[in-house]
């Protein structure tokens, strides 16, 4: 994995992940488990349990060792930890509290009881003691969410407890992003070409010393690869963007204009 310089504007990830980088590129689970109630423009279907684990493991055998998921992704978390729970130490790994998405339909739980509950279930279909970074999955009201419900007292105890690395949001708004600085050693920020509104706050965390990735930077396909992943990328406050795919060939050839945004990434 990619060792971080000695100072650099992801100080409070790099410190929680014990030197390590997320690469430019990571790669978002959600396909290989989730096709109901879907913001992408074509339908799929959902890969055969073999075809999922030949992707995941192909993804980490290319370099793209972060991988983020979700309960609310379906069949992800379970299908990762059958894939790459022998490979634990080869990938940085995500997941989120606070959605759950059953009979196709989404149900939010913010009490710290559901958080530490959601993460152990997380834990247990992955397969793992701990993951390294876990996001609250905010819906529309996040500023609620954040001022209302005891969230993130749950994700700081579920940190002191070792069972992640590192905390986070991903934001809706800029408003709960600005909060969740005083907290957050990440967040997770929808930035493209059509979407240009979480500039300003990509360039605050990174004055916090918080990392920022980011969330539909193909604007979930609709924007072609190459421009879109140079526009994210030539954004000094990002750190990585998430790309979700179930065609290796498109995963390559993103991964290949990452790295040339980020040779040293």
């Amino acid at each position: 994995m990619t060792m971080m310089p000695a100072s650099g504007p992801w100080d409070r990830l790099r410190e929680r992940l014990d030197g390590r980088a997320l690469p430019p590129l990571g790669y978002g689970a959600f396909k290989i488990g989730r096709n109901q109630a879907i913001k992408y423009d074509a339908s799929y279907d959902l890969p055969a349990d073999r075809d999922a684990a030949h992707l995941l493991n192909t993804v980490v055998d290319m370099g793209m060792s972060w991988i983020d998921t979700a309960p609310a992704y379906g069949l992800s978390e379970e299908r990762i930890g059958a894939a790459l729970s022998t490979r634990r130490d080869e990938f940085i790994l995500s997941t989120k509290v606070g959605e759950i998405f059953e009979n196709g339909t989404s149900r939010y739980d913010f009490s710290s009881i559901g958080v530490r509950d959601s993460l152990k279930r997380s834990l247990e279909r992955l397969r793992t003691d701990a993951v390294d970074f876990v996001l609250i999955h905010a819906p529309a009201n996040d500023v609620e969410v954040l001022q209302q419900t005891d969230v993130v007292a749950g994700l700081l105890e579920a940190r002191s407890r070792g069972l992640t690395r590192a905390v986070g949001l991903s934001a809706k708004s800029g408003e709960a992003a600005e909060l969740a600085l005083e907290w957050a050693d990440v967040l997770m920020l929808e930035y493209n070409q059509e979407a240009v509104e979480m500039w300003s706050m990509i360039a605050r965390a990174r004055e916090a010393g918080v990392a920022v990735v980011v969330k539909k930077g193909l604007a979930s396909g609709r924007l072609p690869a190459e421009q879109a992943i140079e526009f994210v990328l030539a954004e000094p406050g990002v750190q990585s963007l998430t790309v979700s795919s179930l065609t290796l060939g498109h995963l390559r050839t993103n991964l290949a204009i990452a790295r040339r945004c980020r040779p040293n990434g």
